[in-house]
């Protein structure tokens, strides 16, 4: 089905994207050939006035182009950082509800963060709010823990409370990998020497040594987030979209097409 305007329904933007030139597998190299058109779409780290900036610009390319049956792929990192990780995280809920064979969201880095918190305050605490979770306990009006150990579980159990079950449920339901063709979407990376069937969990959710210097060679492609890059790329059989536009206002998404194009997508700071 096409999801142009029934998707969104927000007409036109107001403004467009600086979007970056089309960029081309070279010479010799393999192609990025999903089985539909993909967008794929950086962290967002509690920006949801980027999240909803990019819908538009996505809407946008959708019609121009006359897309049928695009896919959306979010690489996660919904939360943290950003100050409305509570309205991302809801409007991806709405997003993946209604759209269920359209709309995907991956488990980010920061959503387990946060998961291993909530099953193990006192451990988890430092590493998750060191990393931008204070931001999501403000988001969902929770204060920050005490010094005393007890103060983490008093948080851990208020945070649960002010997400909810569902709320709750959704994120530990969140893939690791979504894939289409030979294209693959992770959050963080995938171990190149390993074929995309044979990856770890955690490589795809929190990364690997070799992920950004060494090629892949059984003409699969990666697209990812998590590494932060000054501009979204496509170099080596990875396509990488994270921008780090909670601090620059630059939410950045890659359109693959099924005969290999790929053109870059960006809000304007």
């Amino acid at each position: 089905m096409s999801i142009l305007g029934s998707l969104f329904g927000r007409g036109k933007a107001e403004s467009k994207s600086a979007t970056p030139a089309p960029q081309a597998a070279e010479q010799g190299e393999s192609k990025p050939a999903p089985d539909q058109p993909v967008f794929v779409v950086g962290d967002l780290h509690g920006r949801v006035d980027l999240l909803e900036h990019i819908l538009e610009l996505i809407d946008l390319r959708i019609g121009e182009l006359r897309l049928d049956n695009p896919k959306l792929v979010f690489v996660g990192n919904l939360i943290d950082h950003g100050p409305a990780s509570a309205d991302v995280v809801r409007r991806m809920q709405e997003l993946t509800s209604e759209f269920p064979t359209n709309v995907q969201c991956l488990l980010g880095s920061n959503e387990q963060m946060c998961l291993d918190f909530l099953e193990a305050p006192v451990a988890r605490q430092a590493r998750w709010l060191k990393d931008g979770g204070a931001m999501t306990l403000q988001s969902y009006a929770v204060g920050l823990p005490g010094s005393e150990p007890q103060e983490a579980v008093r948080v851990a159990a208020d945070l649960k409370q002010a997400m909810g079950d569902e709320v709750i449920a959704w994120l530990r339901a969140r893939p690791s990998l979504v894939s289409s063709g030979n294209l693959h979407v992770v959050h963080a990376a995938a171990d190149p020497r390993r074929a995309m069937g044979d990856q770890a969990d955690r490589v795809l959710t929190w990364g690997h040594p070799e992920f950004l210097g060494v090629a892949r060679s059984d003409n699969q492609w990666v697209a990812h987030g998590h590494s932060v890059m000054e501009q979204p790329e496509m170099k080596d059989s990875r396509i990488s979209v994270n921008t780090a536009g909670w601090k620059t206002s630059v939410l950045s998404a890659a359109m693959i097409l099924p005969d290999g194009r790929v053109d870059f997508l960006q809000t304007k700071p």
